[in-house]
């Protein structure tokens, strides 16, 4: 069976990314309020009678409301990670970035569960950011956007919430900044989440991953088309500084390994070096400039800086812990999984083993699961099949 039978199994079908104003400011952690806010997200399966079936799933940096199906307006897709177009094909274009864990049958089951995916607040797809219209000016906020943290998507996605009539979560789930949002859900209201899945993440990112970040910014900012932040309108966009963050993050979320195994030193269109400086003699680089020419069709940099540092402040411990992440997690009620994968270097499977330790010194039911595996930090996108029995298993259902 080849990979577009594959995927029709299980389908949620063509969906369509809908919309909500939210009806009050949100406070943020800046002590900015942010009005008016709109927030871009799409549902997949039934909303239950008793409406207690409700999954949220979180996306990462580069992720989007459209987790499942095929979108009825198909762009740019979210999937454009390693490996995306070995993995999809042409058929791919269009498909949800989660479209494997999400559906009838899969890890969150639609036949059982409600999903509810959102673009998170400071996105660039749907969801109110910085190339949205400040009220103030009538123009785009730019770099007038307030600094904004996990804890301030989470309030948002708390409001949405509310839009929609749904009171309690019976899961959370996400990987990376995903996860991340997961853990924060727990934290701010541990009364409204049954069970916490974070996949790939941490409850503080290591300086190691602070520097990447950092040096993706950078490449951003010192691009001279950035303008400081205030380039809409203007004919000008900082591509290149964008193009070499995303390269730089794309490598972050490898291992050396999957590198070798797909790259090598393999050259790209000669039997020999040319002798170039200026363009790609390797495979490597031709994958990264792909990459990179990608990306900035379908995101917006200031978007990036802003989820780049939002990330960056993420701090279980700092933030409601006063510097002790057992205490930051005391009040967490609900189950929790985490996974982790064994070649992941940027979110290593230590900072959830630290997250477990802090649970369990409570009390708290947790499960902690490595997944052996050579892909890096895309092991979360890559890996669905091996997740998906631990999930449905942790979740309740019969294991695939």
């Amino acid at each position: 069976m080849g990979p577009a039978s594959t995927r029709a199994t299980g389908s949620v079908g063509l969906v369509e990314t809908q919309y909500a104003d939210l009806p009050e400011p949100i406070r943020l952690d800046c002590g900015r309020d942010l009005h008016p806010v709109r927030v871009a997200y799409e549902t997949y399966g039934t909303l239950s009678p008793d409406r207690d079936n409700v999954i949220l799933v979180c996306h990462a940096l580069s992720g989007d409301a459209h987790a499942a199906g095929l979108s009825k307006t198909p762009g740019e897709s979210a999937r454009d990670g390693f490996g995306a177009e070995d993995r999809d094909g042409v058929a791919g274009k269009g498909l949800g970035w989660w479209d494997g864990m999400i559906g009838p049958g899969k890890a969150f089951d639609t036949d059982r569960y409600f999903v509810v995916s959102t673009n998170l607040l400071g996105g660039c797809r749907g969801t109110t950011g910085p190339s949205s219209t400040d009220p103030a000016t009538g123009r785009p906020y730019g770099s007038d956007f307030p600094v904004i943290t996990v804890a301030d998507m989470v309030r948002t996605e708390r409001a949405l919430l509310d839009v929609l009539g749904i009171e309690r979560l019976a899961a959370v789930a996400g990987g990376s900044l995903g996860g991340m949002q997961a853990l924060e859900w727990a934290v701010l209201f541990p009364d409204q989440v049954d069970a916490v899945v974070a996949i790939a993440s941490t409850h503080a990112l290591h300086p190691q991953g602070v520097s990447w970040n950092a040096i993706a910014r950078e490449a951003i900012m010192r691009d001279p088309a950035w303008q400081g932040g205030h380039y809409h309108g203007t004919g000008r966009a900082p591509d290149a500084g964008m193009g070499v963050a995303r390269m730089v993050g794309h490598v972050t979320y490898l291992s050396a390994t999957s590198m070798g195994d797909k790259f090598g030193r393999r050259l790209q269109d000669a039997d020999d070096i040319r002798y170039t400086i200026a363009e790609p003699d390797f495979q490597v680089e031709s994958y990264l400039r792909h990459q990179a020419a990608t990306f900035v069709k379908r995101f917006d940099a200031n978007t990036y800086l802003y989820t780049s540092r939002a990330l960056t402040y993420f701090d279980l411990a700092r933030q409601h812990g006063g510097g002790s992440l057992a205490r930051a997690l005391d009040g967490v009620t609900a189950r929790t999984l985490l996974i982790a994968f064994s070649s992941d270097w940027l979110y290593p499977p230590s900072a959830s083993q630290e997250i477990e330790d802090a649970l369990l010194a409570h009390g708290k039911p947790v499960e902690f699961q490595v997944i052996d595996a050579p892909y890096g930090h895309d092991c979360f996108l890559l890996e669905e099949a091996r997740q998906t029995p631990i999930i449905r298993r942790f979740l309740g259902g019969t294991a695939a």
